[in-house]
């Protein structure tokens, strides 16, 4: 006979449209949403009774778009998303490098506004740390800043080419590289050479370091967005402490990496559609590929119909040619693709490709996606959501705190059409809310916050950016749990709290619904519970227990819950 629980004494947020005070879960699953009186009585005399205290329940939060791994990694880096300024920036490499004997001084979350004008060189690394290497992960991930010993150790000079859809800076009057590394010479160079450099007992803590900072927060699901062959043997190994379960559940998307020849591409494909027929449990499921199409705007990399203020353009990483064999394979094998496309060029090039997939194979049902949409044209929405496209987008990425590059890159009328979450529901497309881990803090909360207000959770004291934007909190709230589940292919089993769906929720200290927006920011997680069974409980910290860590990289350790 499976353990039947009784909870009581709440405000429950089903998600379904519908408010209740009590449930029942029997094992892993509930099997009664409704009035307390009816839940007493479903519940039977045997069961455990919890009283909630009054607090606000809804389904745990799906993080429908993060990078697991790199969170965890992210955590244990010098944090810069707050540098001031350079010299905020160089004190802070300083003293960890001080602090540390580590062989590398590992940073994350540089934004370009902290630097005040001036260019992200490595001489202005060197003057703070000139002995090792230094790598600093940008904000968005998609570059990363290295002094001369990274440059020197990576093998990089004024003469190493530039990758397919990368590209690595250069002295305009010298040639040499200036240690910046961009879209794929950071994927392909870097993440390798970092990656050699850690063991497994590393990757082992910083996954265990993400799954306990989610469960804090209230976060039961994840879908990974770049998984590649160190995220997949992190995850087995973590399963196999666990006999086969997982803290959270983990969907999965495997990143697939343009390379010269269609054949080189196609082989990626062929591989993740083998690893989804393997690995399609009910804690790890492989579903689908990653495409990353552009870059961002904030390093001028993402693919615009329209030059830049500066008068740049870039091309896409994934041209039509390359992309379209890629995505109609992809299509014809059942897998779920997820199109990174932040430039207004790049989903006219993702649209085009599921188009075309569409067109050679048939009509069927299908749970495609576009990541990011930072820019889009007024007809992609419209044709995004004739097409049944899910819209991945992350209100955190909208936060007027580091806006400021964003828009002075763009520097003209796009920049009044940005992040258009609302065009979304109102032409009929589901809109899927995540954070991007490491791109932005984790935290679901602040994230719910920004989507209501269009307010920074950084500093809220900033003007709303386009708040004719912003989300209904209900319905922000929905698209993070019921839409983020229809966007994994789970809403059958996860994202609402109804009958015979899985027991996955979190209890929150106050109610959300009936509080000042600015309560999101110090509201907290009191309960999360994953599959019927407490995972963390702020009255008494509990969460999984974390291995030890080896000291590679390890500058900077936050406590549970702190952002990244």
């Amino acid at each position: 006979m499976t353990a039947r629980t009784l909870y009581t004494n709440a405000t429950v947020f089903t998600a379904d449209g519908s408010l209740a005070e009590a449930f029942v879960v029997d094992g892993s699953r509930f099997i009664h949403v409704g009035d307390q009186a009816a839940a007493r009585n479903v519940a039977g005399e045997e069961a455990t009774e919890v009283d909630l205290a009054g607090g606000f329940v809804l389904p745990g939060f799906i993080d429908a778009h993060t990078h697991l791994l790199m969170m965890g990694q992210a955590l244990k880096k010098v944090p810069l998303r707050d540098a001031s300024d350079p010299a905020d920036l160089q004190r802070r490499l300083r003293e960890a490098a001080n602090a540390s004997d580590a062989a590398r001084i590992l940073g994350a979350g540089w934004l370009y506004s902290s630097l005040a004008g001036q260019a992200p060189t490595r001489q202005l690394l060197d003057e703070a740390v000139p002995d090792r290497p230094v790598y600093l992960d940008a904000n968005d991930l998609h570059s990363v800043w290295v002094n001369s010993a990274a440059l020197a150790e990576l093998g990089i000079d004024g003469n190493t080419p530039d990758p397919i859809g990368g590209r690595i800076g250069r002295d305009p009057d010298t040639g040499e590289a200036d240690g910046m590394l961009f879209e794929t010479a950071a994927q392909q160079i870097v993440w390798p050479a970092l990656a050699a450099h850690a063991t497994d007992q590393d990757r082992d803590a910083q996954l265990e370091e993400a799954f306990a900072n989610y469960l804090a927060v209230g976060v039961t699901g994840a879908v990974d967005m770049a998984v590649q062959d160190d995220d997949l043997a992190a995850f087995r190994r973590a399963m196999e402490r666990r006999g086969g379960t997982l803290p959270i559940r983990v969907k999965g998307h495997i990143l697939v990496s343009r390379h010269a020849s269609a054949a080189e591409n196609l082989v990626q494909v062929a591989k993740a559609a083998w690893l989804a027929a393997e690995l399609d449990g009910d804690w790890l499921q492989i579903c689908g590929i990653k495409l990353i199409v552009d870059g961002v705007i904030d390093s001028c990399t993402a693919a615009m119909k329209e030059p830049y203020a500066d008068g740049s353009s870039c091309e896409p990483i994934w041209d039509r040619e390359s992309l379209i064999p890629v995505v109609v394979a992809a299509d014809a094998a059942g897998l779920q693709i997820a199109l990174h496309a932040i430039g207004d060029e790049a989903s006219d090039i993702a649209l085009d490709a599921l188009e075309e997939a569409y067109r050679r194979n048939g009509p069927r049902d299908r749970r495609h996606r576009i990541e990011h949409l930072e820019t889009v044209t007024e007809a992609n929405v419209r044709r995004l959501a004739a097409l049944g496209v899910v819209a991945s987008m992350q209100p955190v990425h909208a936060d007027p705190a580091i806006q400021d590059n964003w828009r002075s890159v763009l520097g003209d009328h796009r920049i009044e059409r940005a992040f258009p979450w609302t065009e979304f529901t109102e032409a009929g497309a589901t809109l899927a809310l995540s954070t991007d881990a490491p791109t932005a803090p984790h935290k679901p909360l602040p994230n719910m916050y920004i989507a209501a207000t269009r307010l920074s959770a950084l500093d809220p004291s900033l003007e709303a950016n386009l708040p004719e934007y912003a989300l209904d909190l209900t319905d922000a709230l929905c698209h993070a749990t019921r839409d983020a589940a229809f966007s994994c292919r789970a809403e059958d089993q996860q994202g609402r709290i109804a009958a015979g769906h899985l027991a996955d929720f979190t209890v929150l200290d106050t109610n959300p619904l009936q509080a000042d927006a600015s309560r999101l920011l110090t509201n907290h997680a009191r309960l999360t519970v994953v599959g019927g069974t407490t995972m963390f409980d702020a009255g008494t910290a509990a969460a999984p227990p974390l291995p030890a860590a080896s000291p590679h990289g390890a500058v900077d350790r936050h406590r549970l819950g702190q952002p990244a």
